[in-house]
This record gives C-alpha cells, sequence and structure tokens, in this order.
C-alpha cells in the first residue's frame, strides 16, 4: 500500500454477529481497508450510511427491518460516491438483475474464498463492476444477457403440466370453449374438463380467466391452436 493512499472507509452491514466480526477482522487485516462501523439491519445502515458517508458498504442481501434490495433504494439517494457490494448466501438471478439495476456495483456470495471477496472490493472501487466470482467490464451487456437467460428459464417452466395440459392451457388462452376444444382435441368434454381441474390444482388457480393470467404472466411455453 502507498503510504500517500487513504484507506477504503468500509462500514459493514450483517445481522449476524459472528460473521459481521469475521468479516471485519479480514478485512482489518489489510492496511488498505478500515472499518468505521458496523450495522445489524437494513435501517441502521442507511442511517450509519448517512453519518459516516463511507467509500464501500458490504450489505447483506437478507437484511431484517428493511431487505438489502429495499435498502438499496434509500441509499441510491443519499450517497452518489458511496461503492455497494451486496453479500448474499442465495442470490436468483432476477435479484442480481435488480441489484444491479438499483446501484449496487458488486454481488458476492457469502461461501466465497476470501479473497474472492478482496477482489471484488478493489474491483469495485477501481470503477469496475463485479458479479459473483467474476469482474464485469460491461454492464449493460451483461444484464441483457442475464434478463434473456431468465426469460429463457421461464419459458422452460411448466409447473408438472404435461404436454397435454400445455395444449389445453393454451386453447383457454386463445379463448377457446370446453366444446371447442374437446371438438379440437378430439377428446370429449368431460376429459376437457377432467384436464382443467387437474391444470387448476397444478398452478393454484380457481378460473379460465386466472389461469390465461397465469400463464402470461409465467410465461408458460403455450403453443399454436389454430
Amino acid at each position: 500500500m502507498d503510504r500517500n493512499q487513504e484507506p477504503i472507509r468500509i462500514l459493514l452491514a450483517d445481522d449476524h454477529p459472528i460473521f459481521r466480526d469475521g468479516l471485519r477482522r479480514l478485512l482489518e487485516d489489510d492496511p488498505l481497508f478500515k472499518v468505521i462501523g458496523e450495522a445489524s439491519d437494513g435501517a441502521e445502515a442507511i442511517r450509519l450510511a448517512k453519518q459516516l458517508k463511507p467509500d464501500l458498504l458490504l450489505l447483506d442481501l437478507a437484511m431484517p427491518k428493511m431487505p438489502g434490495l429495499e435498502a438499496l433504494k434509500e441509499l441510491g439517494s443519499i450517497n452518489s460516491s458511496m461503492r455497494v457490494i451486496l453479500l448474499t448466501a442465495v442470490a436468483e438471478k432476477a435479484q442480481v438483475v435488480e441489484a444491479l439495476q438499483l446501484g449496487a456495483r458488486g454481488v458476492v456470495m457469502k461461501d466465497s474464498a476470501s479473497q474472492m471477496l478482496m477482489k471484488a472490493i478493489r474491483a469495485v472501487m477501481s470503477g469496475e463492476y463485479w458479479v459473483g466470482r467474476e469482474v464485469v467490464s460491461n454492464l449493460m451487456m451483461y444484464l441483457r444477457n442475464m434478463m434473456q437467460q431468465e426469460s429463457q428459464a421461464a419459458k422452460q417452466r411448466k409447473f408438472g403440466l404435461t404436454p397435454r395440459e400445455i395444449e389445453i392451457v393454451s386453447a383457454v388462452v386463445a379463448g377457446f370453449a370446453n366444446k371447442e376444444i374437446a371438438e379440437h382435441f378430439k377428446i370429449s368434454e368431460d376429459t376437457v374438463k377432467h384436464h382443467l381441474s387437474n391444470i387448476f390444482d397444478k398452478l393454484g388457480v380457481s378460473t379460465r380467466l386466472e389461469l390465461a393470467l397465469f400463464a402470461v404472466n409465467q410465461a408458460l411455453p403455450l403453443v399454436q391452436i389454430h
């Protein structure tokens, strides 16, 4: 470390005291880092961020009183120069995308090696983004790819529906009545009703309208019904 270089002032926000204590000890072993405060919930993290104006906030995603993503929304308007890295045990792609869109500069898994966190901090403080185990140089491209992957994954989710049930759902979304569905697939109306009953149970819906909305909102892989 350059003797003239000021240490990076860090605020820790995590509700587990043992994890927080271990993280503080790890950081303070490096003269480049200085822990200036600790918060045990989201609300306290916001208060201390306002008061201490740290260079970097290490923020747990699953915080009591105010979850990490909610805290991020608040923090965005408090200190634009403060960098935020989210720490999380589990992160779905949609959460990562939202966190980055809300202003987080990094997302690091809690089970990562300590050197991985150090690399992430250095990358973020030098102007880069960090997600998981790697530097992200082009954020817009990364977000676009992540959202495409999430969309493709949604299309593959069938919620336990059989191919025939997917066809029945597709017909309902297309506006077919039970009689029309029966004629189209050359099955009885009773069979259509039986399929619909199973579909309603699997998806937790109770009306055809709810079924159609569910199919659209969850991007079920519908088929063309002519």
